[in-house]
């Protein structure tokens, strides 16, 4: 009778093999990204994903369960790359400079990785509806926003309110603007500037 692996080699053994599927769902999350950005959302196919892959499509829906799931994933991977960049900019002097310093970074992710925003904001994938568990997530990643904005508010600088109230503002006004550059309405980004030094503005506490 075979006597069981001690239970650190099996824990080793799940944390292996849990890795494993980490890094295939990775790479299959980067290959539809790929997609996603160089030929469109029609592109994502669970066989193309699987061809360029290297894969069956068993492993694709393994993974993502259907196109919906792979979609969802698409969708909290976009938030996900726009929180990297909202936490890669350096904190400043001040709380204040810092809220004022994550907008350029924002029009930035949106403009870089248009394949994402489209999926992200603009419905590019017929169909695809959010769940209200990936919304939940999506708004969490942006949680940076509340944060400096908390701190603007403990440093005396911004009216003391709720954070979320201010950042969902400054997150529509960010988006107008964005959606209308995008869409060749403006040029540059100095419409976006305006709009999003106004919606501080209207909450700082010297209105300045």
């Amino acid at each position: 009778m075979t006597s069981p692996a001690p239970r650190g080699l099996q824990g080793a053994y799940h944390l292996g093999e849990r890795a494993g599927q980490d890094e295939l769902r990775a790479r299959l999350l980067d290959v539809a990204g790929q997609l996603l950005e160089t030929v469109g959302p029609e592109s994502l196919s669970m066989r193309r994903i699987a061809t360029e892959a290297g894969c069956s499509t068993t492993v694709v829906y393994t993974m993502f369960g259907s196109k919906e799931g792979l979609a969802e994933a698409l969708y909290l991977e976009g938030f996900e790359r726009f929180r990297r960049r909202l936490e890669a900019v350096p904190p400043r002097r001040n709380a204040l400079e810092h809220l004022t310093a994550l907008g350029p970074a924002y029009r930035e992710a949106a403009l870089a990785e248009p394949g994402y925003y489209a999926l992200m904001f603009e419905r590019a994938i017929p169909g695809f509806v959010p769940s209200e568990r990936a919304r939940t997530l999506a708004r969490a990643a942006l949680n940076i926003l509340d944060r400096v904005i908390a701190d603007c508010i403990s440093a005396g600088y911004i009216i003391p309110t709720q954070p979320r109230r201010i950042a969902d503002a400054l997150w529509a006004a960010a988006q107008g603007a964005i959606s209308l550059e995008r869409a060749g309405h403006l040029r540059g980004g100095e419409t976006y500037e305006a709009v999003t030094y106004a919606t501080i503005s209207r909450y700082r506490t010297d209105k300045s």
